[in-house]
């Protein structure tokens, strides 16, 4: 499976409760603005909106009304749906609006021409999934992917990124230089149930033999949803234009210090102490045995063919902007303690990754090599 296709399989699975004891503190704003979230109650709007509320932000929700309803009751909701029903949003005013929910071209467009005279600011959560591969290094001026027909709004595998690219063009010929795009990679942290970092500190904290892929000298890139939280809201409050790659540093994180996090932060909160060994498995052995990259072992593709340059995507005009990024330790350990809070049901039965009897199948098979 590739990158893309397991990006759009998952984005529908990210519901979310609210981490309490992850609450992020911050700030007050010097200026309290009033923001429209065109969603909001999934795993990226649930921290946007929590951050918002610390530095002093009034939020509004418009979506269908369906999902966590009774997250943020202090909240105004527009209910609504983007495909038809927009007219709650006529005439109101923001300061501005953060789209979290467009997946197709037209919703986009429909929602940033009605809004245009009211709201000054367009903010548009895309995704390096727009770029046709990582063959090479993909900064933001980098070709994006194409659709035969442009029509379709079906989102799939294959249109899931392209589709995001027109949704892009979208907003941007609507609101011009007030528009902008962030391009995050795989978004982690605490309250992402859809496991797809969450599946190695969860399997750290189960204890025995890991099975990992590749080496840990293997590179990767992802984004802390706190982090992407606090740059769209910086990114808002400077009223900075754009469009910008939001993931961690090119080289910088590796499977092996993701695995060693992991393993320390389960020695810390889990009790009795796991006792961890990793064994690390080639890529090529990997396919023989079926198990596939980003789904089967979450996070990781092999840095060759079409993904040699997929953990060196350039981030130096958000730096510039003012993303900061903070420690993995503290990435994987909040990751691990909200995990540890999930029902049992969520925590025995991970939505990415190998379950115990395929790991242990893949680990017998691995030592018995000939």
């Amino acid at each position: 499976m590739q990158r893309r296709e397991f990006i759009a399989s998952t984005s529908a699975l990210a519901a979310t409760t609210l981490a309490g004891s992850h609450a992020l503190a911050a700030a007050k704003a010097s200026k309290p603005l009033s923001l429209l979230i065109l969603g909001g109650t999934r795993f990226i709007g649930v921290h946007m909106t929590q951050l918002a509320l610390a530095r002093g932000h009034k939020i509004t929700f418009f979506n269908r009304g369906r999902t966590k309803t009774d997250l943020f009751p202090q909240i105004e909701r527009i209910k609504g749906d983007r495909n038809d029903a927009l007219d709650g949003l006529k005439d109101r005013k923001f300061d501005a609006v953060i789209d979290n929910s467009g997946y197709v071209p037209r919703h986009v467009r429909l929602a940033a021409e009605l809004l245009l005279p009211n709201v000054p600011r367009y903010v548009f959560v895309s995704s390096i999934s727009v770029y046709p591969d990582f063959s090479v290094p993909r900064g933001e001026d980098s070709v994006v992917g194409k659709l035969a027909d442009e029509t379709i709004e079906k989102v799939d595998g294959e249109s899931y990124g392209p589709l995001k690219a027109l949704c892009e063009q979208a907003a941007i010929k609507v609101y011009g230089d007030r528009a902008t795009v962030l391009r995050p990679g795989l978004i982690v942290g605490p309250d992402d149930n859809t496991d797809r970092f969450t599946y190695w500190p969860a399997r750290a904290a189960r204890g025995g033999e890991i099975a990992a892929p590749g080496g840990p000298g293997e590179h990767i890139q992802i984004i802390d949803v706190r982090d992407l939280a606090a740059f769209t809201l910086r990114c808002i409050e400077q009223e900075t234009s754009g469009t910008f790659n939001v993931v961690t540093k090119p080289k910088t994180v590796t499977m092996g210090q993701v695995l060693d996090e992991s393993i320390r932060a389960a020695s810390q909160l889990v009790k009795p102490k796991p006792r961890s060994t990793v064994s690390w498995i080639p890529a090529a052995f990997l396919a023989r045995q079926k198990v596939e990259p980003w789904s089967d072992m979450p996070a990781w593709f092999p840095e060759e063919g079409t993904e040699v340059a997929g953990a060196a995507t350039p981030i130096d005009r958000a730096l510039a902007a003012g993303l900061t990024l903070r420690p993995l330790a503290n990435t994987v350990r909040d990751t691990l303690t909200w995990h540890l809070k999930r029902p049992e049901a969520e925590r025995r039965k991970l939505k990415a990754g190998l379950d115990e009897a395929r790991e242990q199948a893949l680990l017998k098979a691995w030592h018995e090599r000939s």
